[in-house]
């Protein structure tokens, strides 16, 4: 059974920065991609950026610059670092993952994320001005 949980969200001030994990259990996490997505309130879920089982990485425009993504295989984590954060960004941080066989839909700006597979819990990351 495949679990993602997801920690590190918070309330923080525009400009400031946070970190997120998302520790990955129950298959061989070298084959999978993986993603950070986001949902605000009223709004869709969006992707915000995925990594392949290298180091090939994607960014939504909106976060390209200021969001890092990256993976631990050693501890089986996912990361995504966020800098100079805007209320904006203000939204429910959800980690996900898929088999090497279907990474497009974790892809930031691919719109599939109904297709994705496994999904952590969420985690809060509030950011006011």
């Amino acid at each position: 059974q495949v679990q993602l949980v997801e920690s590190g969200g918070g309330s923080v001030q525009a400009g400031g920065s946070l970190t997120l994990s998302c520790t990955v259990s129950g298959y061989r996490y070298r084959l999978y991609c993986m993603a950070w997505f986001r949902q605000a309130p009223g709004k869709e879920r969006e992707g915000v950026a995925s990594i392949d089982s290298g180091t090939f990485t994607k960014y939504a425009d909106s976060v390209k610059g200021r969001f890092t993504i990256r993976k631990d295989n050693v501890v089986n984590t996912l990361y995504l670092e966020i800098n100079s954060l805007e209320p904006e960004d203000t939204a429910t941080y959800y980690c996900a993952a898929e088999n090497y066989l279907n990474c497009g839909n974790l892809f930031p700006s691919g719109g599939r994320w109904r297709l994705v597979s496994y999904w952590g819990q969420g985690t809060q990351v509030t950011v006011s001005s």
